[in-house]
């Protein structure tokens, strides 16, 4: 009752407004949403240690990027994690091959611990709340955690984004993942690094499959 009460006062005084034309109602509006090109096709991913990948949204788009950023980085919009949710739903209810996700788990990529401290969630993981209520599918918080300070992957080149988070990862719920199919969730991909290199890392646990998922791709 309370928390509902406290979204009413909130959308009152902060109504919410579209990203792409300011008009009030939702942080992105059916007009603006419309011309994302939300990818309606899928072509296999082939990726090192995963053995597929799913987006809906090219990062180059300046409304992408701004959502993201937004969502991201300060002042940071929580809500948003839903937005950018239905992104990746709506791609996979327009994609004619739909993948059957009934025997999968989804794990997030994992935030530094200072930088959750400073956002106050981790983006990959609220993400991944609406998509484990969507599928009817386990989100297992806390399998993957962030043991180095990383910098900044926007900042470095390809070579020297391996290296940077190498080591980064470690699992510590091993045994929840073990012989289990893992869908591997992150906001945005460039190279594949950090995915990659959290996949090694679920891979050395056992996993049996893991496929990931995104918002948008550099």
């Amino acid at each position: 009752m309370w928390k509902r009460f406290k979204n009413t006062l909130l959308d009152f005084l902060f109504p919410k407004t579209c990203f792409g034309c300011q008009k009030e109602g939702s942080y992105l509006c059916e007009d603006c949403k419309a011309i994302l090109e939300i990818s309606s096709f899928h072509q296999k991913a082939d990726l090192e240690r995963l053995s597929d990948l799913y987006f809906p949204l090219a990062y180059q788009n300046p409304l992408v990027q701004k959502l993201i950023r937004q969502y991201k980085y300060q002042p940071f919009i929580k809500e948003l994690n839903k937005t950018l949710a239905s992104l990746i739903i709506e791609h996979f209810q327009l994609i004619d091959n739909k993948p059957d996700f009934t025997d999968f788990v989804l794990v997030a990529v994992p935030s530094e611990k200072r930088r959750k401290r400073w956002r106050g969630f981790n983006p990959a993981e609220e993400i991944g709340r609406n998509l484990a209520a969507f599928w009817e599918i386990p989100l297992i918080s806390g399998v993957l955690s962030k043991i180095k300070n990383t910098l900044p992957q926007v900042e470095l080149s390809d070579e020297e984004r391996k290296e940077n988070v190498k080591g980064a990862f470690i699992c510590q719920l091993p045994e929840k993942i073990k012989g289990r199919k893992v869908l591997l969730i992150d906001d945005v991909l460039t190279t594949g690094a950090t995915m990659t290199e959290c996949a090694r890392i679920l891979k050395k646990s056992c996993t049996k499959e893991i496929i990931g998922i995104i918002v948008a791709r550099g």
